[in-house]
């Protein structure tokens, strides 16, 4: 998320919607790749190749910007370095999720961010939610419990760690939303980029497998994909109020089945179908609450 980057009316709604589009599926097409290279590479590998490859469309996004390379002085390095621990957390563990679950499961899950994000708002923001939103929470939270079916179940497929990733990502969302007071989203962004790549950088020594000449392009790619789809969804609420292109999110479910069965051959069950309904029904009405308050602001993806 981004609280720094205002709609301008003279801006294009369907070039909004389409850059919005053209970003989720970036991403679905990003998560599949990550999916793939997980049967032969280490996530914080794979993180690493990520981050390095991310780095130049975040950069030119930040050249692009209205302060250029001004924008990338910042007064607030705890603070971005707190909300680059949650956002690497968060992708440490969707990428690592992604080993032993089906991406449709996955994305159903992480669907319940903006369920998470209004509940901790309650405590880290002070923000004051009243019983529409607390229905649309709770309503989330059972949408939830259905997908991950509470268990032993749940245990044995790991659905706890995407719960925890949802979880870091909602944390990482909420600085963001801080942070965006006074940041531009640019300068959240390539700071949230740089902290990867050190990080993982300096434990990868640990981790390395030497990729194969196929794979190579490969592991640039989960990067490359990833920062353009950065590019564009920043592009799109920039064009288009958040309450217009944030729906349009939700197309990522179709990329996750649509990969995850033509590569994998998963489907979802329909306990997923049903509860990431429900899930999907709960965040748009939370965006609906937000956007009446005027506080519905972009994201900026953790992935």
């Amino acid at each position: 998320m981004s609280a720094a980057v205002p709609y301008r009316p003279t801006a294009s709604i369907p070039l909004g919607i389409t850059s919005m589009l053209m970003a989720v599926a970036l991403f679905g097409a990003m998560d599949a790749l990550v999916k793939w290279l997980t049967a032969g590479y280490p996530t914080i590998q794979i993180m690493f190749f990520r981050s390095v490859f991310a780095l130049p469309p975040v950069l030119l996004m930040v050249a692009r910007g209205p302060h250029g390379f001004g924008a990338l002085r910042t007064r607030q390095p705890v603070a971005h370095a707190t909300r680059s621990l949650f956002g690497l957390g968060a992708m440490l563990c969707f990428f690592y999720s992604y080993s032993f679950m089906p991406l449709a499961d996955v994305t159903a899950i992480a669907f319940s961010a903006p369920i998470f994000i209004a509940f901790l708002s309650v405590w880290l923001l002070g923000e004051t939610v009243g019983l529409h939103r607390w229905s649309a929470i709770v309503v989330g939270f059972i949408g939830m419990l259905v997908i991950v079916r509470p268990g032993m179940g749940m245990l044995q497929s790991g659905a706890l760690v995407v719960v925890a990733a949802t979880a870091l990502y909602a944390l990482a969302m909420i600085q963001i939303r801080k942070l965006g007071r006074t940041e531009p989203s640019t300068t959240i962004a390539f700071y949230f980029t740089l902290f990867c790549l050190v990080f993982t950088g300096l434990v990868l020594p640990w981790f390395w497998v030497t990729p194969t000449l196929a794979d190579l392009p490969l592991l640039a790619g989960v990067g490359l994909l990833g920062g353009c789809a950065q590019l564009l969804m920043t592009r799109a609420y920039t064009l288009a109020p958040a309450a217009v292109v944030a729906p349009f999110d939700y197309t990522h479910m179709l990329w996750a089945v649509l990969l995850g069965w033509y590569l994998w051959g998963d489907f979802p069950g329909l306990q997923v179908w049903i509860g990431c309904a429900i899930v999907v029904a709960s965040g748009l009405y939370i965006l609906y609450r937000e956007t009446v308050r005027g506080a519905a602001v972009p994201k900026i993806a953790t992935e």
